[in-house]
């Protein structure tokens, strides 16, 4: 058994804060607003955008016992920002890198400080910002472990990454292509094509990739000994079916998406400023 399916976090066997939301209402609620992803995105990244901030929150809370209040948030693969007013709420300063231009301006969104740059060459210093993440976006580069390195790279000693991705064989892997990925990222993507008429937005093999719950998993049992692991568990259900990643196999159909949180452990931590992340 790898070392991150033993438990859904390393600190002294503690249930991870986060836990008391993974509730069956809000696993129902997420899973339905997914039908809105490519019919309505405000929709549908509304809810996520409400998670994720209340996930980040949490963990931060965690791992430092404070707030995201004054910390910058670097989103990788963030898109137009339609995480930035949830993490304004939460008194984050919130920096999107995205390396698609149209995707930057997709919503009519501008978020100050918004950065052009691909998520496996990050435009940004070691050590830069207090908190990085990336939500559903792994699936979406050829080297989703370049960049899993890349978001570590930029995390200051004793800040928080929080890594989502879609597990390939899950009942979303395909996006818009779906069921029919089962069945091959290919023909997946023909049958799409011969019935709208038009490539499906995330075409395989060019902006979908096929990357397995055991991929994370072992990204998280091979990093380096100054990362630390503090949860690994299936975003989407309930607390009560966190077990199903430590079963191979089964975690690739029922995982759905998969989230690791990590940390660089802390040396010496000096005061977080907004220059930093420059």
């Amino acid at each position: 058994m790898l070392r991150a399916e033993r438990s859904t976090t390393r600190r002294a066997g503690q249930r991870p804060r986060f836990a008391r939301r993974a509730t069956l209402c809000r696993s129902l609620r997420l899973l339905g607003s997914f039908r809105f992803e490519q019919t309505d995105p405000a929709v549908f990244y509304g809810g996520v955008a409400t998670d994720t901030a209340d996930l980040v929150g949490d963990f931060y809370r965690d791992l430092t016992g404070e707030s995201l209040r004054g910390t910058i948030v670097l989103d990788v693969g963030g898109g137009p920002g339609y995480f930035a007013d949830e993490f304004g709420r939460a008194g984050a300063r919130y920096l999107p890198v995205e390396p698609d231009p149209s995707e930057m301006h997709a919503a009519g969104l501008r978020v100050a400080g918004s950065v052009r740059g691909s998520g496996m060459a990050l435009p940004f210093r070691d050590d830069a910002v207090q908190i990085c993440i990336s939500s559903n976006v792994a699936e979406h580069v050829p080297q989703p472990w370049l960049m899993a390195a890349e978001m570590l790279r930029v995390t200051k000693p004793g800040g928080l990454m929080v890594f989502s991705y879609t597990v390939w064989l899950g009942p979303f892997g395909g996006h818009e292509t779906g069921p029919w990925h089962y069945l091959g990222g290919e023909y997946a993507a023909r049958r799409y094509r011969r019935k709208h008429g038009r490539e499906p937005k995330n075409r395989f093999g060019r902006s979908l990739f096929a990357v397995r719950a055991a991929d994370g998993l072992r990204w998280a049992r091979d990093t380096p000994d100054d990362i630390e692991i503090l949860a690994v568990f299936p975003r989407y259900h309930p607390r009560w079916a966190w077990w199903v990643v430590r079963v191979p196999g089964l975690r690739e159909l029922l995982v759905s998406n998969l989230v690791v949180v990590a940390t660089k452990r802390a040396s010496a931590l000096g005061e977080p400023t907004a220059e930093d992340a420059a």
